[in-house]
């Protein structure tokens, strides 16, 4: 079962569109979120909040 729900919670990196080189870890829903996700997070190097970008 565990495996299972590896499969439909994959772990992605959020990296910061800032160019600073910042990322996230977290967690996201393959069958609600199919495509690449963009969230608007706070970047603390360059002190705003910028938008981060799924990479695989």
């Amino acid at each position: 079962m565990a495996k299972k729900d590896k499969d439909i919670r994959p772990i992605i990196k959020l990296r910061s569109t800032a160019g600073t080189g910042y990322t996230y870890v977290t967690k996201k829903n393959r069958r609600n979120d199919p495509d690449r996700i963009v969230l608007k997070k706070y970047d603390p190097v360059v002190r705003q909040h910028v938008e981060f970008r799924e990479e695989r």
